[in-house]
């Protein structure tokens, strides 16, 4: 039976039945798959993620789209064992997928939550607040967040065929943007399976995403100024597509994420018989092993104090010897093989760069008979990409340029020595600009010293100490709550890192105008803005009923000698602004004043209607301030205003509510603003109306 052809999703129809390239299983080479012969028309694909896509997308705002997301994730996660399977044939061990498959599905799951929990209902994001530019409040400015209406165009490199696909896709379809998406060619029938099961769950809008098998031609030369692009890979292609005329021509945003010479440090308290000396150890050998070394965020350089080096490798190499290779399927076998037999052979061949002038602290073929060659395990193996986890070993990370320059992108890592604490910074930084760097210590003033400089050539920085190790995702494990991309030879982008990586894909302009003008177009209550006041109090309204803007202006209270009296005796706040009569005058304040968490419950006092109804809860309050103090005497009044508005889709045994958020004013008898906060409520929806 020949292997089947992959296709191309361009305009949701499967594009390619004609062989081309054949694609061979990196364990025993045995023939997976054909890329397909027929050329994609790119002006289609772009002209229906912009006619089609970004038109359905947008129909749906945030909180949509997050749901979606979360489906999305919970249907991949039911048929991950179809891309298990098949993920064998990449070299992958089942640890080495479950980052791939099941991070791919987590991180989707993730931003799921960040548009739920950071994203308004709609499709502008109020990035404020709102700043006054006129003397009298009239005029003021803020700035927004939109989607950019273009198409997000997604280059990602062979080592994560799902998990490069669905990281970029997640935020960018948050966003708004539809994607086209690239995998690299060796390993693009795993991506290509996944968007099979994403297109067939219909749960995606038309033109969300398009799947290239092969060569992206002419795409790049058909994007406008509204697109995106990013590229994950080489140092070197990156800089290449950077300068692209049509990218350059247009400023359309490059992001890069690159291969680079990440780092790890062991600090100089950390001797053989601690525990942290055996934590480095182990992160070393588990970048080295982990997808047989091929992460753009694996341990390239190992830099230790000079007087444990010979200990690090002792340690490193023991531990490297019982990691058993081979097919995946056997088991036992712990680290599989490289993506292809072209991989396996620009390894080999940056490994003969990097030995010169240096030692093999550790290979497996090191030591055998003459003509005995590295052996993995399994049936076949010989037609497979297999390499040997390889230790180098550099006595002088100063005069040996290779090692800081040269990046074998397999189970290959280099080890060297530091002096001085200095010296070890110095040298993590000649990789110029790294994804990730680990710093292993025990003492947090060392950390306090290391990490601001580290952080200045890397893009992040994972302190590994015996304390945070139970839990430590590791040296190589990219969150989608942080950022995940690096300055220099990293590629000076960002990927991941939560709701700045949708903002990524958002366009920001500056808003100027009326407060009320400026509520208008956010979405959200601005200070100043023209307000709608009822007989019926803002809490007795449903969820659905409520218009930004709605408002209360309360009655006033007196604030008394007893009441702070009181307030001091439930609380235990006895401090000395309150009840101490000189020490108060002599204060800048020149009186004694109430607790400030004393107008917060005399405001709320003022503004709650007690009786049951559409508000379930209060949860939190955001942004509060005491502006002015509050005397015994003066007379406080509360403004409180429907500021903004979240959908919440419905969860099983709860009623269907939204999240509201009121901009809460505190004033004196003089007009004064004396508090300043946000409270956030649940709110029932009207009985009936859909969820």
């Amino acid at each position: 039976m020949s292997p089947p052809v992959l296709q191309s999703l361009i305009a949701d129809r499967w594009v390619g039945t004609e062989p081309a390239s054949l694609l061979r299983s990196a364990i025993d080479g045995s023939a997976v798959a054909h890329t397909h012969a027929e050329a994609i028309d790119f002006a289609q694909a772009v002209h229906h993620a912009r006619t089609v896509g970004v038109p359905a997308l947008l129909k749906l705002d945030f909180q949509q789209r997050a749901s979606l997301l979360k489906a999305l994730a919970a249907y991949l996660l039911e048929r991950k064992e179809v891309l298990y399977a098949l993920s064998r044939h990449t070299g992958a061990t089942r640890a080495d997928s479950w980052i791939d498959i099941e991070g791919g599905t987590g991180t989707l799951f993730a931003y799921a939550g960040v548009g739920a929990g950071d994203l308004p209902s709609g499709n502008v994001v109020h990035e404020g607040p709102a700043m006054p530019l006129g003397k009298t409040g009239v005029f003021a400015g803020t700035h927004i967040l939109v989607p950019r209406r273009g198409v997000a165009v997604h280059i990602n490199a062979f080592n994560f065929p799902i998990w490069g696909l669905l990281e970029k896709f997640a935020p960018s379809f948050l966003a708004g943007m539809p994607c086209i998406g690239k995998p690299a060619t060796a390993t693009s029938y795993l991506t290509e399976a996944v968007v099979r099961m994403i297109h067939d769950s219909g749960l995606l809008p038309p033109g969300s995403l398009q799947l290239v098998i092969g060569a992206t031609g002419d795409l790049l030369d058909r994007l406008s100024e509204a697109d995106v692009v990013t590229f994950t890979g080489s140092a070197d292609t990156a800089a290449r597509l950077r300068v692209h005329p049509n990218l350059v021509a247009r400023s359309i945003p490059f992001n890069a994420e690159a291969d680079s010479l990440n780092c790890a440090v062991l600090a100089p308290e950390v001797g053989p018989d601690d525990e942290a000396f055996d934590l480095f150890v182990k992160e070393v050998a588990r970048e080295m092993t982990a997808k047989a070394g091929q992460k753009c965020t694996a341990i390239r350089r190992a830099i230790v104090p000079r007087r444990h080096m010979d200990a690090v490798a002792e340690r490193l190499a023991a531990r490297l010897a019982k990691t058993v290779v081979g097919d995946p399927a056997v088991e036992g076998v712990k680290m599989g093989a490289l993506a292809s037999k072209a991989q396996q052979a620009d390894v080999a061949e940056r490994v003969a760069l990097l030995a010169r002038g240096n030692e093999v602290a550790f290979s497996a073929e090191a030591g055998r008979a003459p003509g005995t060659a590295f052996s993995p395990l399994g049936d076949g193996v010989a037609g497979g990409a297999f390499f040997s986890p390889t230790l180098l070993l550099c006595r002088d990370g100063w005069a040996n340029t290779a090692v800081h320059d040269v990046e074998a992108f397999g189970p290959v890592s280099t080890l060297m020595p530091y002096d001085e604490l200095d010296e070890a910074v110095a040298l993590a930084a000649r990789g110029r600009g790294s994804l990730v760097s680990t710093l292993v210590t025990t003492r947090p003033q060392v950390a306090a010293y290391v990490v601001p400089q580290m952080a200045a050539m890397h893009g992040r920085v994972h302190i590994l100490d015996p304390q945070a190790a139970p839990e430590s995702t590791g040296h190589g494990s990219p969150l989608p709550q942080l950022k995940h991309g690096g300055p220099g030879r990293a590629g000076g982008g960002e990927e991941l890192g939560g709701v700045r990586a949708v903002k990524h894909y958002l366009q920001r302009a500056a808003v100027q105008g009326s407060p009320t003008m400026l509520a208008a177009v956010t979405g959200e209550y601005v200070r100043g803005a023209a307000v709608q006041e009822s007989e019926l109090h803002p809490f007795r309204k449903w969820y659905d009923d409520l218009a930004i803007g709605d408002s209360l202006l309360t009655h006033r209270r007196t604030v008394s000698e007893a009441d702070i009296v009181a307030f001091g005796g439930i609380s235990g706040d006895y401090f000395y602004m309150h009840f101490d009569e000189i020490a108060a005058k002599e204060s800048p304040f020149g009186k004694r004043i109430a607790h400030g968490y004393f107008v917060l419950s005399a405001a709320a006092g003022l503004f709650v209607s007690p009786s049951p109804g559409p508000v379930l809860a209060n949860y939190g309050l955001d942004t509060l301030r005491f502006v002015k103090p509050v005397g015994i005497g003066d007379t406080i009044q509360a403004r409180l205003t429907c500021k903004r508005k979240t959908d919440k889709p419905a969860r099983k045994g709860q009623p269907p509510q939204g999240v509201v958020a009121w901009d809460v004013q505190v004033t004196n008898q003089l007009g004064e603003l004396v508090a300043s906060y946000d409270i956030l409520t649940l709110v029932l929806k009207r009985p009936g109306e859909p969820a």
